[in-house]
């Protein structure tokens, strides 16, 4: 639909009054300033959210160089998106899993009213633009959890780039563009599979390449600031408002209970992976509660607001069970996972939630609720095609969700392989022996605190003769 001022003419106007040549007929006012706030709030999850999270969890000498990957990519992916991302993952379909690479600077185009594959909404593409790139920059900054305290930067200046256009957009473009799995139906509300698998995929698969920490690192990585750890995660879980509030594109009916849900299901997840802690360990950890928070936001993702209250509850309580057994149990029995140094466990909180999310998306999924999310060509999940007599398209829909997981799996895991191979010939993905050991000073020539050393001991302090020296002429032979 082609933009346009105003249909009121001067002529038809009160004395005094002009018309309002910002406004066309299309546009909902209400709807573009909530989608203006929840991009806002999405881009505060990364910048301050996410750097003062990763700074604050790593071990003191790798605050600075861990808060900087994500102030940088945050930056970076922005140039990109704007340059070619965009339109690579919402525009025209080639080949079906990709979009032509065009710029979105036009501004004929980013103030015309967006429509997506399958509806017109009541906002310019400006609007889509920022929000679609505050998703993108987030899941490249929680890729980046992964390989905290050994990725060399100007490794990572170039693998960012090169990541968001060779897997973010594809992702993006099967799934939310006009690609094949959209074709088929899958159901990702606002990213389970397309920010959250494909981060915590790519970002395993990228430390396999990187390779691990310093030993002394891996062996003992403690936080250097948990009240600022809570205070980054503070951040991220209430900017997850606009994250899965925004998604609908309006501020309607959906919108709200996408918003309760979303804080229903984390509220649920961080209460149960305490407990969990609690009963195995005997003690009550704050890391752990972060990172029961994290897996409940990532598992309701997919579902936010196509699921009902009852059920994002039940989704909380298995995000803070699975999650837990396989970062606390399995990962520390199976040895292909202590081969590989997941910094943050973010295959785990993302990974495994965010496949988790999209599972029980596909089961729990409400049929009137998908139709007033996604339209009528959508089916249901699977208990109520158990329920209302319609198994096949239950079973369908579980089936495209399991599916839509191997493809975002594999694609991730292939294409971040050749990304790295490709950017080892550039340039050392991982920094040097020396500079491992130094940290912050070495890489960047700054620290974080001015204070002393990884819980060293300050040095012995000098000791002064406090005795005054008497000249030799007034000594006494």
């Amino acid at each position: 639909m082609a933009w346009s001022t105003s249909t009121t003419t001067t002529e038809q106007l009160p004395p005094g009054l002009m018309p309002d040549l910002s406004s066309p007929p299309w546009l909902n006012k209400a709807d573009n300033d909530w989608e203006l706030t929840a991009a806002a709030m999405v881009g505060l999850q990364s910048v301050p959210g996410l750097v003062i999270l990763y700074g604050s969890m790593v071990k003191k000498k790798w605050a600075v160089n861990s808060a900087f990957m994500a102030l940088y990519a945050f930056a970076a992916v922005l140039i990109c998106w704007v340059l070619w991302g965009h339109r690579m993952s919402f525009g025209t379909d080639i080949g079906t899993i990709i979009g032509k690479p065009q710029q979105s600077l036009n501004e004929k185009y980013l103030l015309n009213q967006f429509n997506s594959y399958s509806q017109a909404y009541f906002l310019p593409n400006a609007d889509y633009v920022f929000y679609q790139f505050a998703f993108a920059a987030i899941t490249v900054i929680l890729l980046a959890g992964s390989l905290l305290g050994r990725m060399n930067f100007y490794a990572w200046m170039v693998f960012v780039p090169l990541w968001l256009t060779f897997c973010y957009t594809v992702g993006a473009h099967t799934i939310w563009g006009s690609g094949f799995l959209v074709r088929r139906g899958i159901i990702d509300f606002s990213g389970g599979y397309v920010i959250h698998l494909s981060s915590g995929v790519a970002g395993f698969t990228a430390a396999y390449w990187v390779g691990p920490r310093h030993s002394q690192d891996r062996q003992h990585f403690p936080p250097n600031n948990i009240i600022h750890v809570l205070g980054g995660a503070g951040f991220l879980w209430m900017g997850w408002t606009g994250f899965n509030g925004g998604s609908p594109l309006s501020a309607g009916l959906i919108t709200s209970l996408a918003v309760l849900n979303t804080h229903l299901c984390t509220a649920t997840s961080l209460l149960v992976w305490l407990s969990m802690d609690m009963i195995y360990y005997k003690k009550s950890s704050v890391i752990g509660a972060v990172q029961g928070m994290i897996t409940g936001l990532v598992c309701i993702t997919p579902a936010a607001g196509i699921v009902e209250t009852w059920a994002a509850g039940l989704m909380g309580i298995l995000s803070g069970v699975i999650p837990w057994y396989t970062m606390m149990v399995l990962h520390k029995k199976i040895s292909f996972f202590q081969q590989v140094d997941d910094t943050l466990g973010v295959f785990h909180t993302h990974a495994v939630a965010g496949a988790l999310g999209g599972l029980l998306s596909g089961i729990f999924a409400k049929p009137a609720l998908l139709e007033k999310f996604y339209g009528k060509n959508y089916r249901r999940g699977f208990l109520y095609g158990l329920l209302e007599g319609e198994i096949v398209d239950g079973v369908k829909q579980v089936v495209y969700q399991i599916a839509g997981a191997a493809f975002i799996s594999a694609w991730n895991a292939v294409v971040t392989s050749l990304i790295c191979i490709l950017v080892s010939q550039i340039v050392n993905l991982r920094m040097n022996e020396e500079d491992l050991q130094i940290g912050d000073d070495a890489v960047h020539g700054e620290e974080a605190y001015a204070l002393w050393g990884d819980g060293e001991r300050h040095p012995p302090p000098l000791r002064f003769n406090m005795t005054p020296k008497i000249p030799s002429f007034c000594r006494r032979h």
